[in-house]
Order: C-alpha cells, then sequence, then structure tokens
C-alpha cells in the first residue's frame, strides 16, 4: 500500500493541493500550512493556471526536492492526451517518490494501470458517460477525480447542482471521489461538500491563485475548516 492509498484509509477528508506550477517554494507553502497531498504535472497545457508543462527532465530537481521535503502523496498528472503520455517516463515516477498517476480516462493507456507502486486515478469531464462508473471498481483504480465542471463555468461558484452530481458519482462509483476546484469553492463549503461522501478536495488555480502567498492564505483556511468538521 503507497502513501495515496495508505492515506485515503487513514483519513476521512484529504486536503490535496494541485500546484499551478513545478515549483518547490510553491510546495513548501502548501505543506506548511496543512496540505495533505500534492500534485504535479508534465506534458499538458493547465487550463486553470494557464501554464504549458514540459517533460519529466525538466523537472527531476524540484520533484526529488519536493518528495524529499513531505512524507504524504505525491500524485503527477502524466500528459493531457494518450499520446503526450511517455511510457519511458512513466516508468521512472517510482524513483522519484511518485505515489499515484491523475489523468482522464480517455488519455489513460493501460500500461499506467500496472506501474509498479504507483497507484492509478482517473479523472471525467462533463461530458463522460456515467453509467461506465458502475464498473470502474473492478479495474486497479484508487480514485476517481470528479473534474465534471464545464470549461465556461470555472470560477463561478458552487452550486446544489453541483453536490447533486459528486454524490451521484460517490454512489455510482463506489470508489473514492477527488473533487477539484474548477468551481470557487471556499472554505465554508467544507460541510456540504463532505455531506455528499467525497474523499477530498483537489485544491488548485481557480480556488487559491498562483502565488506562495496566496497558496498559504488559501491552504490554512481550508485546513482550519476541514480540522473544525473532525
Amino acid at each position: 500500500m503507497n502513501r495515496f492509498e495508505q492515506a485515503l484509509q487513514d483519513k476521512p477528508f484529504l486536503l490535496m493541493v494541485s500546484l499551478p506550477q513545478n515549483d518547490v517554494e510553491l510546495a513548501k507553502a502548501a505543506i506548511a500550512e496543512g496540505a495533505d497531498g500534492l500534485k504535479v504535472h508534465i506534458n499538458v497545457f493547465h487550463r486553470a493556471s494557464g501554464n504549458r508543462f514540459g517533460p519529466l527532465s525538466h523537472y527531476e530537481e524540484p520533484f526529488r526536492a519536493i518528495r524529499d521535503l513531505f512524507e504524504g502523496p505525491f500524485g503527477i498528472v502524466p500528459g493531457g492526451s494518450i499520446n503526450e503520455v511517455n511510457p519511458t517516463e512513466a516508468e521512472q515516477f517510482a524513483s522519484y517518490g511518485i505515489d499515484f498517476t491523475s489523468i482522464y480516462g480517455h488519455h489513460l493507456s493501460p500500461a499506467l494501470l500496472k506501474l509498479s507502486g504507483v497507484a492509478s486515478t482517473f479523472a471525467i469531464h462533463d461530458q463522460f458517460d456515467l453509467n461506465l462508473l458502475e464498473v470502474a471498481k473492478d479495474f486497479p483504480m484508487t480514485a476517481l477525480e470528479a473534474s465534471v465542471i464545464p470549461g465556461r463555468e470555472y470560477g463561478t461558484p458552487l452550486s446544489f447542482a453541483d453536490l447533486l452530481k459528486y454524490r451521484y458519482l460517490v454512489k455510482k462509483a463506489q470508489i473514492p471521489v477527488i473533487v477539484p476546484t474548477q468551481r470557487r469553492v471556499t472554505p465554508a463549503d467544507i460541510p456540504v461538500l463532505r455531506d455528499t461522501g467525497i474523499r477530498g478536495l483537489l485544491v488548485g488555480a481557480v480556488a487559491m491563485g498562483k502565488t506562495a502567498d496566496e497558496i498559504r492564505r488559501t491552504i490554512a483556511a481550508f485546513r482550519q475548516a476541514i480540522d473544525r468538521e473532525e
């Protein structure tokens, strides 16, 4: 059992951070304020942060430095399409201390399901056929990332309709569901999000900004809100 699987077993609700850049100082800011897990990116353009991420070799130094700083789950988005995922890079993830991969299901190469020591998660978008989730539990999937908000609605407030959708995904998938902050989620939303049965929040640029100071303030507030509920 790796760090991500262990964290899902040990903690009722995870505070994960999707770093807007593969930057050690931003990781330090998130870790200092109580992030349970971190996620980085390679081979992808990230819509929410506006950043383009290059190959794994560009980030060896920061990734190894982050791993040395942090004992929690450390995940990676390995590419922005099935053609951008490099199998040779994927075989190196465990040596970097990467605990899990995170990628849209339609970009997920079956080879990623067999990486030694690295858990697999998958994301779905707003057009995904939700009926397929009934069989997700039959595959070696550690979690589902509910990236179901249309891009044109990024940064808008959370609604009751979103809560219904998250609850539906929890019941349909029967594996842990992590919600990314495509909406402008706030610490005040934590109680109702937890009531849906999701297992964690993945806080990204839409909700926390892109600077170390913004990350510190935002993650500290989310950490306090989560701890009040436990």
